[in-house]
């Protein structure tokens, strides 16, 4: 695993002393071992080194790192430029060329939203080859449990899209009336269709970053 090296570890340094990440470490160091994991180890980070701290304007919550070859690099809902985009990011983008007029691109690469703040981060950041959910429970939720917190007290508007139940859980660690909660239900095909298409969520995000005087985000992911 590659370390995180900017201000992220003020904020949550201390929980790589704990003795859960120690177990989690060991885990997941002998998983890599044993098993082809996604994403590589030096992209579970990724999210981090994109996004400092102090640059989040919007976080989005996906659950765990995509499982098929290929695909995980880090940040939620993002493949590598080269790789078929999957069906909830197809979703995303339709719901994202209705709300903001946006095209549809010809890649699934979201690294121009992280590095304009956005925090893609998946509450759980390893997994299994071709076995959904295979590292949950193994203490990656109590390390992005911090990191959500550590977003939250952030003294500045900062916008939250939760998007399907595992994410909306976290709702409960959202404490700080600055900050903007957007609620729908997962974009994949299994629930685009019961409220995340029409739920506008980057419009109504960047309505709210212009209202407090911070610069809105360029959705539109270029063509490759």
């Amino acid at each position: 695993m590659s370390a995180i090296n900017n201000d992220w570890m003020e904020a949550i340094g201390r929980e790589f002393q704990l003795p859960y990440y120690r177990e989690l470490y060991q885990f997941v160091k002998s998983e890599y071992g044993r098993y082809l994991i996604y994403p590589n180890a030096d992209d579970i980070f990724n999210a981090f080194h994109f996004t400092p701290l102090s640059q989040v304007k919007v976080v989005i919550l996906g659950q765990d790192p995509y499982h098929n070859d290929g695909q995980a690099h880090g940040l939620c809902f993002s493949v590598k430029p080269e790789v078929e985009i999957p069906p909830s990011l197809v979703n995303i983008y339709k719901e994202l060329q209705d709300d903001m007029g946006c095209y549809i691109p010809d890649n699934g690469y979201l690294e121009q939203w992280a590095k304009q703040g956005v925090l893609l981060l998946n509450t759980v950041l390893t997994v299994r080859a071709h076995q959904a959910n295979s590292h949950q429970g193994k203490g990656w939720e109590q390390f992005t449990n911090a990191v959500i917190q550590a977003v939250n007290t952030q003294d500045r508007p900062i916008v939250f899209l939760l998007w399907g139940r595992p994410a909306q859980k976290k709702k409960a660690m959202l404490s700080n009336q600055k900050h903007l909660i957007l609620e729908a239900p997962h974009p994949s095909p299994l629930s685009a269709y019961r409220g995340f298409f029409g739920s506008k969520p980057f419009s109504k995000a960047n309505e709210f970053l212009i209202k407090n005087g911070i610069e809105p985000i360029n959705w539109q992911i270029e063509n490759k």
